[in-house]
């Protein structure tokens, strides 16, 4: 086995590896986090929070953080019909890691800023 291939390998079986392939991406951690912030939103308030977004890559990432059971999509059978969004319990439990990575990451930032 070549040495990039038992690297490749290792990577796939590890869990950090996994875990940010699964909540990583430009526009995850930020749905993510107006979800936390906000609990349940609306398609609309999520996108006005979400500075700079399309709405492509909205609906794609909603519908992937849904298939990763991230989140949850209810819809009301109205008219006009309505659609509000909130994180799962596996949502919820990414927050302390995600509240840890927000400090380290500005513990960093501000070590990098003072120099």
């Amino acid at each position: 086995m070549s040495d990039q291939a038992l690297y490749k390998s290792n990577l796939d079986n590890c869990p950090l590896t996994f875990a940010l392939n699964f909540i990583g991406g430009k526009w995850r951690l930020p749905i993510i986090w107006a979800l936390y912030k906000n609990g349940t939103m609306r398609y609309n308030e999520l996108k006005r929070s979400i500075e700079g977004i399309t709405n492509m890559m909205l609906t794609q990432s909603l519908k992937e953080l849904e298939v990763n059971g991230i989140i949850n999509r209810k819809q009301f059978m109205e008219v006009p019909p309505r659609v509000e969004y909130s994180l799962t319990d596996n949502g919820e439990s990414l927050i302390p890691a995600l509240k840890a990575l927000a400090s380290w990451g500005s513990k960093i930032k501000n070590s990098i800023h003072s120099k």
